[in-house]
């Protein structure tokens, strides 16, 4: 450990991160010819971007960017690259990427500083509930960094909760990675099947795609959930995303996701495109360091998120960030509140009847935000108690109210899983 960057001082991990910011520019300078244009038709000498600070000098690269010059953001011949990915398509048409074999060994690299960060080692054996195929960059990651790492893989797969017991069951793995909501389907199905999960093989959760604590650090409701019914496992929360080719993971102490910072520089920028305090939300702008198929200089995320330098009780001096507040363009005005759909999630995930749901905004005819949460029940329940029982537990928890229509389940479903999606679809933006 004494040799890993994370736990030297804060001053050498920034000097560290500057002499690989010089030499990330001059690689862009020589193989990009959508950053050799920008330099050009922006004036930019990059000699003069020696420190962290004078990131600001620098345009934002945008994911329309990415859309419009796709093939301008590669920097290898197309011989070299060896594994094609796109981004999920979440927000509109999947963004494609193209990952050289040295980007792969990156990969591998961060999942296995990833893994450490939950404590996995040698001996462990990790089931990934998570997909490798669909171009799907994240499970690859995981697959290499566990190898990497030198623990045991199981290969399940998403869903099926049955399989994903049968294989515990037969296999005994130490830690699960999934979608955290996963887990209450897990724990229903064992309930329902007289499977003694208190006693498990599993001592681990990593979770991914949704938050498990709030800004404060404390479980959120999902994740306060999932511990009140399975005590005896350890929950960590991850952050990643295709784009950045990295994942800031907790340790221990579940205290923020750690930076790597061999691997990515972070920027928390406000309204005003300036950073911001530390502590302060604003949007994760990010530069990777050390890709080679399609480096990103300055790419504007639209997370939301806030960054902790303090040092961690782990040792680690690297700085953290927070759990992500929300995507910057899902921001909801709701009758004069603020709110993100993770807070939404948050509510229905917490509430036991509830089978499945959507959210889904649109413009009112005032010109403002209105909010459908249009929910699945489980068993017979009346819809109006259902109702106004939701009511009450968004207004006692946000302060304000959605619609709420009560759907057949196996309707949310339809929507929650369409056919081309990898992940679930609990969020519908029709602004």
């Amino acid at each position: 450990m004494n040799n890993d960057i994370e736990f030297r001082t804060v001053d050498e991990i920034k000097r560290f991160q500057e002499a690989k910011l010089r030499e990330q520019l001059i690689f862009l300078q020589n193989h990009s010819p959508y950053y050799q244009n920008l330099f050009r038709s922006n004036g930019i000498d990059i000699g003069e971007i020696r420190y962290l600070e004078d990131l600001q000098k620098l345009p934002f690269t945008e994911k329309e960017d990415l859309h419009r010059f796709n093939d301008d953001f590669r920097c290898v011949n197309p011989e070299k690259i060896v594994d094609f990915i796109t981004t999920s398509g979440t927000l509109g048409d999947p963004v494609v990427f193209g990952c050289t074999e040295n980007d792969l060994e990156r990969l591998a690299f961060n999942e296995k500083k990833s893994f450490e960060c939950a404590n996995l080692k040698h001996g462990d054996i990790l089931q990934l509930m998570v997909t490798l195929d669909k171009r799907f960059m994240a499970g690859l990651a995981y697959w290499l960094g566990a190898r990497k790492l030198g623990i045991s893989v199981v290969r399940v797969g998403n869903g099926v909760p049955e399989l994903q017991w049968d294989t515990i069951q037969r296999l005994h793995p130490t830690a699960i990675m999934c979608v955290p909501s996963f887990i209450l389907r897990l724990l229903d199905y064992a309930d329902a099947n007289n499977i003694d999960y208190h006693n498990s093989s599993i001592k681990k959760v990593i979770g991914i795609g949704e938050g498990l604590r709030d800004q404060q650090f404390n479980l959120s409701l999902l994740g306060q959930r999932i511990k009140d019914r399975w005590s005896e496992v350890q929950l960590f929360s991850t952050y990643s995303s295709t784009e950045m080719s990295a994942t800031f993971s907790e340790c221990e102490y579940g205290c923020g996701g750690h930076v790597h910072p061999e691997l990515i520089i972070t920027e928390i920028i406000g309204e005003d495109n300036k950073p911001v305090p530390d502590g302060q939300v604003g949007e994760i702008v990010v530069t990777t360091l050390g890709v080679e198929g399609m480096p990103l200089l300055r790419f504007r995320t639209g997370d939301m998120a806030a960054r902790v330098t303090e040092k961690c009780k782990c040792g680690r001096n690297s700085y953290r960030l927070t759990p992500l507040v929300g995507r910057k363009h899902n921001m909801i005005k709701l009758k004069g509140t603020t709110l993100y759909p993770p807070a939404i999630n948050d509510v229905l995930d917490n509430t036991l009847y509830v089978e499945n749901y959507v959210v889904m905004v649109r413009n009112s005819e005032s010109g403002t935000d209105e909010v459908i949460v249009r929910v699945g029940v489980k068993g017979l329940m009346d819809n109006e108690s259902v109702i106004k029982d939701l009511k009450d537990r968004f207004r006692a928890r946000l302060r304000v109210t959605p619609i709420i229509e009560i759907l057949p389940v196996d309707v949310v479903n339809r929507i929650n899983f369409p056919a081309k999606s990898r992940k679930p679809i609990k969020f519908v933006d029709e602004r």
